[in-house]
């Protein structure tokens, strides 16, 4: 016994760099914010991570207690993470109830009966403080998650007085996602166009806009400074974020924990180029911005056989969107929802979440 430790020890403690990196962590105090949907070496902006004196690890001569001590726990550190890496978790499924709910009892049995785990904000105005507390408290019972609140409107609008009544309006949300504990307030960063609130604009992707959208992003955020949500924006062809790399960009001018990201992946498929290769346009976003991810939104995307480029929004399924990537890849992260948007009535959105349902159970994902 005493020589298979021996020799494990060895193994563990020379194999490779990594492990003299999970040593050095090892001598690391972590505090996590709560819930938090990654492993503390993603280095998700809400983890802290104070390191202490690692001399003793760089020290040549370090005793045989100590070396089999940080080689096991080296060797733990690194089952552990390889396990958190793998782990498939369910997706969460949401989407527009086409029937009013009356209470929040009845707003619980309408998902139910759609086959929903995850749901949209079912309060209008943070002051409805009664409702607020009815909803947040029936969710949390019925394991129901709220994704978002969205607020779909343009706080960077040329229009002094649009611009201002905008800003208010995502103050509001924001405050309104805060109380009801969604995972999200969400909203496009707008447009400097005069025609429409989030439309194509010739300055829309300057580097004056792009300051323009992290000043306005800092106030929304330093306005509620919450504490049980995110500020996100989703992505859109012609405004910043637009890209995997416009949102890493934004997350670090804007500087703020509780920045967080929203992903549609169709927003972002704006050439023949991408939209026969989002498959890798899936992973890279994930990759880079995984830990950060709060809500996504599931459709699908056609490219037409006309000039010059024609790409439409489709139901699920129905375009060539790689799900099985998009599913695999989400089911990395813990608690984050799938909201089918944009469909007709009812029947569509049952299609479309029978067609996800299908793909996750070739993939062995679980959908709630």
């Amino acid at each position: 016994m005493h020589k298979i430790l021996e020799l494990t020890s060895y193994l563990l403690y020379f194999r490779t760099e990594s492990l003299l990196q999970m040593a050095k962590f090892y001598a690391c105090r972590i505090s996590f914010r709560p819930k938090e949907n990654h492993h503390p070496l993603f280095a998700h902006p809400n983890t802290k991570i104070e390191k202490v004196d690692t001399a003793m690890i760089k020290n040549k001569h370090i005793s045989r207690r100590h070396f089999h001590k940080t080689a096991l726990l080296g060797g733990f550190m690194a089952l552990s993470f390889t396990k958190n890496k793998n782990t498939k978790w369910p997706v969460r499924l949401g989407g527009p109830l086409f029937e009013e709910a009356e209470s929040p009892e009845r707003w619980i049995e309408l998902h139910r009966q759609a086959g929903y785990r995850a749901a949209l904000c079912p309060v209008e105005h943070p002051e409805e403080e009664q409702a607020i507390n009815a909803y947040r408290k029936a969710a949390r019972g019925a394991d129901i998650l709220i994704a978002e609140v969205g607020v779909w409107n343009n706080p960077i609008s040329p229009n002094d007085a649009e611009r201002k009544e905008a800003l208010e309006k995502c103050i509001e949300q924001l405050e309104l996602a805060e109380k009801i504990e969604a995972l999200c307030c969400v909203n496009v960063s707008g447009s400097r166009s005069t025609e429409h609130w989030y439309g194509p604009h010739a300055q829309n992707l300057t580097d004056k806009t792009f300051d323009l959208i992290v000043e306005t992003t800092r106030k929304i955020i330093d306005a509620v400074k919450p504490k049980k949500t995110f500020y996100a924006l989703e992505t859109l062809p012609w405004i910043f974020p637009h890209t995997v790399e416009s949102y890493v960009r934004l997350i670090k001018a804007i500087d703020r924990p509780a920045f967080g990201v929203h992903c549609d992946p169709v927003n972002m498929i704006t050439s023949p180029e991408k939209y026969f290769f989002n498959a890798q346009l899936l992973r890279d976003f994930f990759q880079k911005l995984g830990p950060h991810i709060k809500s996504c939104h599931a459709k699908d995307i056609i490219l037409r056989n006309q000039l010059t480029t024609h790409l439409d929004e489709i139901r699920p399924g129905l375009g060539a969107l790689d799900f099985n990537v998009y599913l695999q890849e989400l089911a990395r992260l813990e608690d984050v929802p799938l909201i089918i948007e944009h469909l007709q009535d009812q029947k569509e959105y049952e299609r479309a979440a029978q067609h996800i349902r299908s793909v996750a159970e070739k993939n062995n994902l679980k959908v709630l």
